[in-house]
């Protein structure tokens, strides 16, 4: 079986539906079966999306994306530092 990749603002969706069902009096493993995932995935989900909206979805991911491209830059810089301390001592 293919595995589908949810965008953040359809996970958002998602556990908002979730949300109404069990509001509604559903158990959680119903309420999860009617949107599609399992009940690992909805739990999983819910914790890294919980108590966010689709613009806050939005400016996570892209502060994670600058945080991943600021970390690359760090250790870039830092491996050219090593590179110079060395040469400079004359080890090559």
């Amino acid at each position: 079986m293919a595995r589908k990749r949810h965008s953040a603002e359809e996970i958002v969706g998602k556990l908002r539906q979730v949300d109404v069902l069990l509001a509604q009096g559903k158990p959680v493993a119903d309420a999860v079966r009617a949107i599609g995932v399992t009940e690992v995935t909805y739990y999983r989900w819910r914790n890294e999306y919980g108590g966010l909206k689709g613009d806050q979805v939005k400016r996570l991911k892209e502060l994670e994306a600058e945080n991943t491209r600021l970390r690359r830059a760090i250790s870039d810089l830092t491996l050219d530092k090593l590179i110079l301390q060395e040469a400079a001592r004359g080890n090559f």
